[in-house]
């Protein structure tokens, strides 16, 4: 047999191995689910009293981690989730990686488990995979995986806008993937969905909540040329605040700029005029001057 033909026939077999799998991926989602969605809270403060257990072990509260001068991303996960949530925050750490900040140094990252019976240990287990994933020294003390009772979880689910439910026939939790960027003091800033996070749409949400505390002069110009397009998942361009640029640009040529320049060259037209007939008029003279013989 020919190489194309075999090449053809390999191809072949395989899509057809694909479609049952496809199959399985495009099943209905359980009636159960079907109704789950987030309602996003925009600078609601979220409550800081909720407690929790570390993935050491210690009694900790929600506010522990909103004490400082940097913003927090908080994610509502679990450990044995089967897919959704390693996507999420794989994705999420990839995307970190690009940022030039640093976890405990700009940022936090908070990840409550939204299942009581996970224990610290199996928590700790979580952090030290994504940590070792994001590969950067000294940063330990920025990733954090909580876990708590069912009516902690409940109550900053309900804070966050964030609905899920436990499926019993398949002994899993449903949820959506989305993330929130939180102000310092416990507010929140933005929703990032999806499990895809581009490095800009994450400097600038982090930019926009830590309410000026870290990101250049550069940032926060990027900031107010672009807002955030819930649809699309990241930050487009304002046009209006692209035209409020260009006009103060506009002005700034024409005041700093042109307007100098034409009063400059006016004057040097007006010396030049000058010069000219300072020299025309001896000549003129010496003409008419001429003594007759």
């Amino acid at each position: 047999m020919k190489p194309l033909h075999t090449s053809i026939l390999i191809l072949f077999v395989w899509g057809l191995s694909v479609l049952p799998v496809q199959a399985d991926r495009m099943e209905k989602a359980p009636k159960s689910i079907e109704k789950l969605d987030v309602i996003e809270h925009l600078d609601t403060q979220l409550p800081l009293d909720l407690k929790f257990q570390d993935s050491s072990g210690k009694p900790v509260t929600l506010g522990d981690y909103f004490k400082k001068d940097r913003p927090v991303i908080l994610s509502l996960n679990y450990s044995n989730c089967p897919m959704l949530c390693s996507l999420q925050l794989t994705a999420l750490v990839r995307g970190l990686k690009e940022l030039e900040w640093s976890a405990d140094e700009q940022y936090d990252f908070v990840s409550v488990s939204i299942d009581p019976k996970e224990t610290y240990q199996r928590a700790n287990l979580t952090k030290q995979k994504y940590f070792k994933e994001y590969d950067r020294a000294g940063t330990a003390g920025g990733w954090h995986f909580l876990c708590g009772r069912q009516e902690s979880i409940d109550k900053l689910a309900d804070a966050m806008g964030v609905q899920y439910q436990y499926v019993a026939e398949r002994q899993e939790y449903a949820h959506p993937a989305v993330l929130l960027v939180c102000t310092p003091d416990g507010r929140v800033s933005r929703y990032l969905y999806g499990i895809n996070f581009p490095k800009q749409t994450l400097k600038l949400a982090l930019v926009e909540a830590s309410e000026g505390k870290i990101g250049s002069t550069v940032d926060r110009f990027l900031l107010f040329c672009f807002h955030y397009d819930a649809d699309s998942g990241r930050y487009a361009p304002t046009a209006r605040n692209i035209m409020k640029i260009g006009g103060f640009a506009t002005v700034f040529i024409l005041t700093v700029v042109l307007i100098p320049y034409w009063r400059g060259r006016k004057g040097r037209q007006v010396l030049e005029s000058g010069d000219t007939q300072a020299h025309e008029i001896p000549q003129e003279t010496r003409h008419f001057s001429t003594p007759e013989h």
